[in-house]
């Protein structure tokens, strides 16, 4: 039986860590779908085409990592790619205990899905999308926080 994962996030843009947990994922399950979250209420740097762009192009060599976006619940996305689990990278307690309500959430939608917990890489922990925003803001190096595609665009974002 083939084991589909889904990594939801919004990706803007992803990071070394998204990376990580990506990659990980890949290792476990048959296909990983990474989900891009279409979010109207949030004012992105990149659009959900970019994000998508960006993520192919980081896990080019990842052959059963495919990506797509979504608007609504990630439940009903989910469903819709028969995926199984949910996967969720935690960095520190307060993403674990934010994450932990939306399992809960999940899990009462629809109780054939779980949630499964990676902890990100200490050595990318302290990575976010918003932090890697403000260091490109100031044209500081982000090869230790970014795949290569992903600093290109953000030096064309910010020059």
């Amino acid at each position: 039986m083939m084991r589909t994962a889904v990594v939801p996030g919004s990706f803007d843009p992803v990071t070394l860590g998204h990376l990580d947990v990506i990659t990980r994922s890949a290792k476990i399950f048959d296909r990983v779908i990474v989900a891009v979250l279409h979010n109207q209420q949030k004012k992105p740097l990149f659009s959900v085409e970019e994000r998508m762009s960006l993520i192919k192009e980081s896990t080019n060599t990842l052959l059963n990592v495919e990506v797509a976006s979504f608007n609504g619940l990630l439940m009903d996305f989910v469903c819709e790619h028969k995926a199984s689990v949910i996967i969720k990278g935690l960095r520190t307690v307060t993403d674990f205990e934010y994450e932990q309500q939306m399992a809960t959430v999940n899990r009462h939608l629809n109780e054939n899905i779980d949630t499964f917990f990676i902890m990100t890489n200490s050595d990318y922990a302290h990575l976010s999308s918003s932090i890697v925003k403000e260091v490109a803001r100031y044209k500081a190096d982000l090869k230790s926080m970014v795949s290569l595609p992903v600093e290109q665009a953000l030096k064309e974002k910010f020059n």
